[in-house]
């Protein structure tokens, strides 16, 4: 006895197929000495294509002046061609239109070098008034000039991988607070690869023996302050992990962060001790704090409600 019913899938004749996306997370050290690497090697793409486009220049000019170095100069662009559009094609693994479109993009210097090469040949055995001479250094110089602003072979580049993650921008010295640990930080930990790339350290107030507030700003403007792992920051200070804390700035945006560092003195943290030693001093000498209250003060000119109380001592 056979039994007969719908396949799943037969009557739209459709495949299913599944797809999953693998996400690496790798920390901001390795992130930054690899956009660094790609950096360098992309320096060294452009450099070479400049290169490339002199040789070839100085091959057609060479088969100008010496039409008999014509093989030696088809083989060796060719060899060039090839191998630049041989690499390119296997940075792409997946075909499609376009890794065509970045192959032949790669080669149109190398071919249109070639046809050069070739028509300089054919020029110098044709006899015309006043000579060949002339029009083939300008073909020669208009090759090189295109080539030279337009580089098809690094858009192909481009193409096959995407460009390498700008530098991180470098804060000028004189946007870096004077304070020896806006220094440090902007040296140790503000630094490329480090906790803290991107940020300025500003606000630096001493709250204690070990202890310290700031402000961590971003240096560029209307972008947040990063992701800061406190454990790097505290391997870097050699703090423990627990006295260091950054939060938001009350009233501000992302782009500052307050930074925390140990705990404060009770006298800095005590009103009466801060006004005594730090305020009257300067601004109120022989003025004494008697009383603080916490609210909102009245608009009246009322001052039984006022939030702070003080009696001026007279040696009368």
């Amino acid at each position: 006895m056979a039994a007969s019913g719908p396949v799943p899938g037969a009557q739209s004749g459709a495949r299913q197929t599944t797809s999953a996306t693998v996400t690496v997370q790798v920390s901001p050290q390795v992130a930054g000495a690899w956009g660094q690497m790609r950096r360098r090697v992309d320096v060294v793409r452009s450099c070479t294509g400049r290169v490339a486009t002199v040789a070839g220049a100085v091959a057609a000019g060479a088969v100008v002046a010496a039409p008999g170095a014509l093989p030696v100069a088809l083989l060796g662009t060719a060899v060039v061609t090839a191998a630049g559009a041989g690499i390119l094609r296997l940075q792409m693994p997946h075909s499609g239109h376009q890794k065509a479109t970045a192959t032949v993009l790669y080669a149109v210097p190398g071919v249109t070098l070639s046809a050069l090469l070739i028509g300089e040949r054919i020029a110098a055995e044709a006899v015309w008034w006043g000579g060949t001479r002339p029009l083939q250094i300008l073909a020669v110089a208009v090759w090189a000039a295109g080539t030279w602003l337009l580089r098809p072979a690094r858009v192909a580049r481009r193409m096959a991988t995407a460009p390498p993650p700008p530098a991180p921008e470098v804060v000028p010295a004189a946007h870096i607070d004077a304070h020896p640990a806006a220094r440090w930080w902007a040296e140790r930990a503000a630094r490329e690869g480090g906790p803290a790339a991107g940020t300025v350290l500003e606000g630096i107030e001493r709250t204690g023996e070990r202890g310290m507030t700031a402000i961590i700003r971003a240096t560029t403007d209307g972008e947040p302050v990063p992701e800061i792992s406190i454990r790097r920051l505290s391997a870097l200070m050699d703090i423990p992990e627990d006295e260091i804390s950054i939060k938001p700035v009350p009233g501000r945006g992302a782009g500052v962060r307050r930074l925390t560092i140990g705990t404060a003195d009770p006298a800095a943290a005590d009103p009466t001790t801060v006004w005594a030693e730090r305020i009257a001093p300067l601004a109120m000498p022989d003025a004494v704090l008697t009383d603080i209250r916490v609210g909102t003060p009245r608009t009246d000119t009322d001052t039984a409600d006022a939030g702070v109380s003080m009696i001026k001592e007279s040696d009368a």
